[in-house]
C-alpha cells in the first residue's frame, strides 16, 4: 500500500517561510506559522517553504508557478491539486503532536477527527513523554540491550501498561523503571478471520504494535502485515517456528 504523501514534522523556529494572501485563510496560516517560530516573510525571501492564500485564481496560479520555477516547496491553501505539503489539523500534547492529514481531500474531516481525539487524550500525555526522555539515560543504563528496551518500553506503554498513555503520567516512570527487566521469549499465533485490516480486534492490533518479528503465511494479505511495528522482522512461512526467538513472535495464518 503507498503513501499519497509522507508525514514530516519540519522545525522553523528562525526560519523563513512565505506567506502570500490576505483574509481568514491567510490569518490562520499566519497563527499556525507564528507558533511554530516561523519568521513570516514575502515572495522575495530565501525560503524553501511557501503557502499560498490568494483567494483569486488566476493570481493564485501564477504566485505558484513562480515559486514552483524557483524550487520552493508550495502549500496552495483549499486548491489541493497544486500542493506539494499539505499542513494538517494537529492535537499539541507539547512534546507530543499529532498531525491529522487528508492529503487535502477534506480539512473538515480532519478538523472533526482532532476534536475526536482531544476529548481522548489526556493533559499528561506530554508529562509522560517528558519524563522519558529524561529517563532515557537510566533506561539504556537499566537495559542495554536495544531489543531489551524496546521490548520492555513496548510492554509498559500497552493499554493497561504501567505506561499506559491514556492514564500514566510522569510519575509512573522512576516506579517503571524500577521493575524494568528484559522480556521473556513469547510466541502468539494468530488466524485471522477478515482480510480486512480495519476488522482487526485491538488486541490483534496492539500485538502487531509489539511484535519483534512477524511469522507470516502466503494468505496473509499485505494491508494486515503492514499494521506491525515498521522495523519488525517479516519472514514468510509455512506453519509457526520452531525456535521464535526471543522477544514477542506473532504467527499469522487465514482461518
Amino acid at each position: 500500500m503507498t503513501l499519497h504523501s509522507l508525514p514530516l514534522f519540519v522545525r522553523l523556529a528562525g526560519r523563513p517561510v512565505i506567506l502570500l494572501g490576505e483574509g481568514d485563510a491567510a490569518d490562520a496560516k499566519r497563527h499556525l506559522l507564528e507558533r511554530a517560530g516561523a519568521v513570516i516573510a514575502d515572495e522575495s525571501a530565501d525560503a524553501v517553504l511557501a503557502i499560498v492564500a490568494i483567494a483569486e485564481e488566476q493570481a493564485a496560479a501564477a504566485a505558484v508557478a513562480r515559486l514552483k520555477a524557483r524550487g520552493v516547496l508550495v502549500n496552495a491553501v483549499d486548491r489541493p491539486d497544486w500542493c506539494d505539503f499539505t499542513l494538517p489539523a494537529i492535537v499539541d500534547r507539547d512534546p507530543v503532536l499529532i498531525a491529522i492529514g487528508t492529503g487535502g481531500a477534506s480539512a473538515g474531516l480532519a478538523a472533526a477527527l482532532r476534536q475526536r481525539l482531544e476529548t481522548l487524550l489526556p493533559t499528561s500525555l506530554g508529562g509522560l513523554a517528558t519524563a522519558l526522555s529524561a529517563a532515557r539515560g537510566a533506561i539504556r543504563a537499566k537495559l542495554p540491550g536495544a531489543e531489551d528496551r524496546r521490548r520492555a518500553i513496548g510492554g509498559a506503554l500497552a493499554s493497561g501498561g504501567v505506561l499506559d498513555p491514556m492514564q500514566a503520567g510522569a510519575d509512573a516512570v522512576p516506579a517503571w523503571l524500577a521493575g524494568a527487566g528484559s522480556a521473556e521469549r513469547q510466541l502468539v499465533i494468530l488466524r485471522l478471520e477478515s482480510a480486512d485490516p480495519d476488522d482487526l480486534t485491538l488486541r490483534e492490533a496492539r500485538l502487531l504494535g509489539l511484535a519483534d518479528r512477524l511469522y507470516v503465511r502466503a494468505d496473509v494479505p499485505p494491508a494486515i502485515i503492514d499494521r506491525a511495528r515498521a522495523d519488525a522482522v517479516r519472514i514468510l512461512c509455512d506453519g509457526p517456528p520452531v525456535e521464535p526467538g526471543a522477544g514477542l513472535s506473532i504467527y499469522m495464518e487465514m482461518a
